[in-house]
């Protein structure tokens, strides 16, 4: 397939599809940690809940993203097995950066990752966040184009803040700012949709 692409399995066991469906340009989000985690999952129930709920809106800029979906879903699941008192038999991954490890909810504040793989692997999350079910009417309202490179510059962000520690502090911030400038006149210049 050569668009974007969201797989959302939200069964027991289905872990073991992200080292086959992983991909660029893909997000591919599991109910389980392992194939092995095969008992009923009451992930995806609170995933379908989540994609409407006002209070999964996580950035609070009027719709749900896969990711804020995904990790409100998921401190639901968490919240279920605490309450009831019961050992978690699901742990949901999300997969959107193509390296087949998946990240678990907990390594997020907020909706951005806060903990890396121990490997130093790119984090997950970014391209989640930029997929939206049900689209605000701000959202439809911006033109195709102005959405594609918002998209690239909020991309080129993420992987800029993964470099952070490689870079002089002032070079860093000279790198943001281009960025945050482009995306201001993005915005400022932006036309709604006929």
């Amino acid at each position: 397939m050569k668009r974007p692409v969201a797989v959302v399995n939200c069964t027991s066991a289905s872990a073991a599809f992200i080292n086959h469906l992983s991909g660029p340009g893909r997000v591919v989000v599991t109910a389980t940690r392992s194939g092995s985690e095969s008992s009923y999952a009451r992930f995806g129930g609170y995933l379908a809940e989540a994609i409407g709920s006002p209070a999964a809106d996580l950035d609070k800029d009027g719709q749900v993203s896969l990711l804020e979906a995904f990790l409100t879903a998921a401190d639901r699941v968490r919240e279920f097995y605490r309450g009831e008192g019961r050992l978690a038999t699901e742990h949901p991954l999300l997969d959107d950066n193509g390296d087949k490890l998946g990240s678990p909810a907990d390594w997020f504040q907020g909706v951005r990752a806060v903990r890396r793989a121990k490997d130093g692997a790119a984090v997950d999350g970014t391209r989640a966040h930029q997929w939206h079910l049900i689209p605000s009417a701000r959202e439809r309202a911006l033109p195709v184009s102005v959405r594609v490179r918002r998209d690239e510059l909020e991309l080129a962000l993420a992987t800029l803040r993964d470099q952070k520690d490689r870079l002089s502090e002032d070079e860093y911030y000279d790198r943001v700012e281009k960025l945050m400038v482009e995306l201001a006149r993005l915005y400022a210049g932006a036309k709604p949709a006929p």
